[in-house]
């Protein structure tokens, strides 16, 4: 008997490790056929790109090219800095892009903590109000844009004809002065894409105990308290990732620009600079780096959220 049960515990680990092993199986079974998908649909196209970058094609004819190396990037020839890292618009995008992504992420996040906590609350009415906050997320980006647009017009503008009516000045033009287009992209952004920063909040605060604020209310903490010390460490979780997504879509973001700004210098994105080398000036070497240097600040921002997040969750344990 004694043999047996010393057989039977010594076997139960293999058992364990086989079902493990099993399951690992299945579970990349699973998860292949949607990473071959990934890789033609996100994959190849990168691939191309990243090849294109050292070349010198040009939109009209793609497939006569020659390998120029790191030229598209940065080089000296006859004395004379070429590549995108040499051109000040680029730089100048750079920082129009990290500039909004700054404001309007941090924006995005307070209004949407906000709103979340609001329709955390039980009230009347508070499905109508969940309901009307996702209308300006569900509208498409190009038609709040063109929206945004008329609000902003100089002349014909609510947005002047509000500030008129407060004795504020109300002639502004938002579209074509520097110093205020950018702020139009912004205002433009935060009032379509909070809703979503709010209803991820609003995801983690329902998931959150009704007893941890009940004990801590008997134990007389303040509103503050209660919002410093559970809260925000409970949905900390949702927070980084809404942050993550928020990050990585205004650092992308294009059509709102294009659409609203036309593009102009003062409120040229990273991505409007890579779109205006293919398609206005129909370099795709030049263009295609430009790419190539979006997809590395995008996924690079991407991985020290991700790092931070890991590290903090360590120091927790």
């Amino acid at each position: 008997m004694k043999s047996d049960s010393l057989t039977q515990s010594a076997s139960a680990p293999a058992r364990r490790l086989t079902w493990h092993q099993r399951r690992r199986r299945i579970a990349w079974g699973l998860v292949l056929p949607a990473l071959l998908l990934l890789a033609l649909a996100a994959g190849w196209p990168l691939f191309r790109t990243i090849w294109f970058s050292f070349t010198n094609a040009m939109l009209d004819n793609p497939g006569e090219y020659e390998m120029v190396g790191l030229a598209n990037y940065y080089a000296m020839r006859d004395d004379m800095a070429i590549g995108v890292l040499s051109d000040p618009l680029w730089w100048q995008a750079v920082g129009n892009t990290l500039w909004f992504t700054f404001t309007s992420v941090a924006l995005e996040l307070l209004l949407g903590m906000l709103l979340a906590l609001l329709m955390n609350e039980k009230f009347r009415g508070q499905g109508l109000v969940r309901t009307a906050i996702l209308v300006p997320w569900a509208i498409p980006t190009i038609v709040s844009a063109k929206m945004w647009g008329w609000m902003f017009h100089d002349q014909y503008g609510v947005i002047n004809d509000l500030l008129g009516s407060i004795g504020l000045p109300s002639h502004l033009a938002w579209i074509a002065e520097p110093s205020l287009s950018m702020w139009a992209v912004v205002i433009a952004d935060v009032w379509k894409t909070t809703p979503f920063m709010a209803l991820m909040l609003l995801a983690a605060l329902q998931l959150i105990p009704a007893d941890l604020y009940e004990a801590a209310k008997v134990d007389g903490a303040s509103p503050w308290q209660r919002f410093k010390r559970i809260t925000l460490p409970l949905i900390m979780p949702a927070l980084v990732v809404a942050l993550i997504f928020r990050v990585m879509d205004a650092m992308r973001v294009f059509d709102l620009i294009y659409v609203l700004t036309s593009n102009s210098e003062a409120t040229m994105s990273i991505s409007g600079y890579a779109r205006e080398q293919i398609v206005s000036y129909q370099d795709m070497g030049v263009g295609s780096a430009a790419s190539v240097l979006v997809f590395m600040m995008v996924a690079g921002i991407a991985a020290c959220f991700i790092r931070v997040s890991r590290l903090n969750e360590k120091e927790k344990r």
